[in-house]
């Protein structure tokens, strides 16, 4: 069934349109791309969960989390693949093990940061957590930054149950969490002091490499050969107000030289919770501090590219190893709103179109970035948060990625306002799809830019001349009440919630879906989005 556009925005639970503002000029839309235009790579819609968090996102074998696991099989159903799974963040540089712990974990809270343990053990029931997700591979993090005899000697005794769990499922290991933070005095780490430098981390790191996988090859010899021992690195924080490390300089000082860096891992976050003027508009929902955010992360890899001793420079993908919206476990109202959802959905295409080929999203328990809540707790309910969506549309507009020959190239098409973007996707050099991103701020819950009508949500309007061949568009949708919202969010018509279906896809009646646009003779195709809502048009 074909409904119109207008049926749509009439659907939409709680929403009465206002009059259209002002349509955006006419975009001319490339048949090709350039051949320079990117390409992501398979898993660009992956995950990174903080240590201390993993075993309640995943369970165990006796109780594993089949919410978390519905969740990842959502982002499968579009990208073909489940994602892959960092385990990491700053509690893996906290973390102990102990193999005479019957528990999985004990952790110990501080009052001074609720969000994550100030110390954790683990014991070997923790390694079960990575038999519970079917078809998903993960990388392990080690404890680098804890540096006394017996952390070094629980690090070793870590490193059979590590290998052996992850024994067709592994995808990389991690030494250490932000070491260019070391010398800071934070709170439930050894710090190095101020005088620690890169050549210090370098030689560090080297040694302890090393020394795990001397300890590997009497468990898992299979997994210490050139092809197969791979880490990520150096997963730098990159802060420059407060980081002495430069990545370039850090391969330059030998980090490879046992050629074993598997990914080039890079962390970054929009802002963070405390900094000074953070806005949804201003910090989350806008186009241009997205593209300064992503400009950082490329001049990181320009400066690689560019380091002499180019032998020491691995042959690997550059990636968002770690990265959310708001650094310090986000701002409750601004990280966890669909406001995050837009920002998130128009972040990672621009990764994509800029070549930054993977974006491991971070989340714990508890955090106010999170895509999902794995477990209920006394601070946060077991749900699905709008973030999720964004995975959800970005792996839909990207499409199966198992194929390389069709995974698409990524174009920013340049829209004129910060609150607005624009791409188009081409497969095997043909327009496939474009998506409309709108991220003017509507609030659901009190007047909006001075309308006397709290409800009066505008429309805005958007023309793309398109290709010939190009006949028409099925839509689909990415929606909530406004941009303030924490629930209600859907695309194409779907809920992932918790309560529904454990996070399974649950088609809602309330929404419009099958919507299909014809292009006009003149080659002109015209849509119409709510403010703050994002459209994917498939074309035929």
């Amino acid at each position: 069934m074909k409904l119109s556009t207008s049926s749509v925005i009439g659907a939409i639970a709680g929403a009465s349109a206002a009059p259209s503002s002002s349509p955006s000029p006419c975009v001319s839309v490339p048949s090709t791309p350039l051949r320079s235009a990117y390409q992501p790579l398979e898993h660009f819609t992956s995950y990174s969960i903080e240590f201390s968090s993993f075993a309640d996102f995943a369970g165990n074998l006796s109780s594993p989390n089949k919410y978390s696991d519905n969740l990842l099989n959502n982002i499968a159903y579009y990208a073909g693949s489940k994602p892959l799974v960092r385990v990491g963040g700053n509690t893996q540089d906290l973390t102990i093990f102990n193999a005479t712990q019957q528990l999985a974990v004990i952790q110990q809270f501080s009052t001074e940061n609720p969000d994550y343990p100030a110390n954790e053990t683990i014991g070997p029931a923790f390694f079960e957590s990575y038999q519970t997700w079917p078809g998903v591979r993960f990388s392990h993090g080690f404890n680098l930054a804890e540096n006394s005899t017996e952390a070094r000697k629980a690090l070793l005794d870590s490193v059979p149950y590590a290998c052996k769990a992850l024994r067709g499922k592994f995808n990389g290991w991690e030494l250490g969490n932000e070491p260019d933070l070391f010398w800071l005095p934070i709170s439930g780490t050894a710090a190095r002091g101020s005088n620690y430098n890169q050549a210090d981390y370098v030689a560090e790191w080297l040694y302890w490499a090393r020394a795990i996988r001397s300890k590997m090859q009497k468990t898992c010899p299979d997994l210490t050969n050139d092809a197969t021992f791979k880490f990520f690195a150096p997963s730098l924080a990159g802060s420059a107000s407060i980081s002495k490390f430069d990545t370039a300089q850090v391969f330059a000082a030998g980090l490879n030289a046992d050629k074993d860096i598997k990914y080039i891992a890079q962390h970054k976050y929009i802002a963070a919770g405390g900094d000074a003027g953070i806005t949804q508009q201003g910090t989350l929902m806008n186009h241009t501090n997205n593209i300064l955010a992503v400009n950082q992360l490329l001049n990181v890899s320009a400066s690689i590219q560019a380091t002499s001793g180019r032998n020491l420079i691995p042959n690997a993908p550059y990636i968002l190893g770690e990265g959310n919206s708001l650094a310090r476990q986000g701002i409750g109202g601004v990280s966890n709103s669909f406001g995050a959802a837009l920002w998130g959905l128009d972040y990672g295409l621009l990764l994509v179109s800029n070549g930054i080929g993977r974006w491991h999203m971070h989340q714990g328990v508890n955090y106010r970035y999170q895509a999902w809540q794995p477990i209920e707790t006394h601070n946060t309910t077991k749900g699905t948060k709008a973030p999720y969506y964004s995975n959800i549309a970005v792996s839909a507009f990207l499409g199966n990625l198992t194929n390389a020959e069709q995974r698409p190239q990524v174009v920013d098409l340049e829209l004129p306002q910060s609150d607005e973007s624009a791409y188009a996707s081409y497969v095997q050099g043909r327009l496939s799809k474009i998506i409309v991103i709108n991220m003017s701020e509507y609030n659901a819950t009190a007047s909006n830019l001075g309308y006397i009508n709290a409800y009066a949500r505008p429309v805005e309007t958007y023309s793309f001349q398109l290709p010939c061949s190009i006949k028409g568009a099925h839509l689909q949708r990415l929606l909530a009440n406004g941009s303030d919202s924490i629930t209600g969010v859907t695309f194409d018509g779907f809920s992932y919630a918790a309560e529904l279906n454990n996070g399974k896809p649950v088609r809602l009646p309330n929404i419009t879906t099958g919507e299909y646009i014809k292009v006009g003779r003149d080659g002109k195709a015209t849509v119409q989005l709510l403010r703050s809502s994002a459209v994917i048009l498939n074309f035929t």
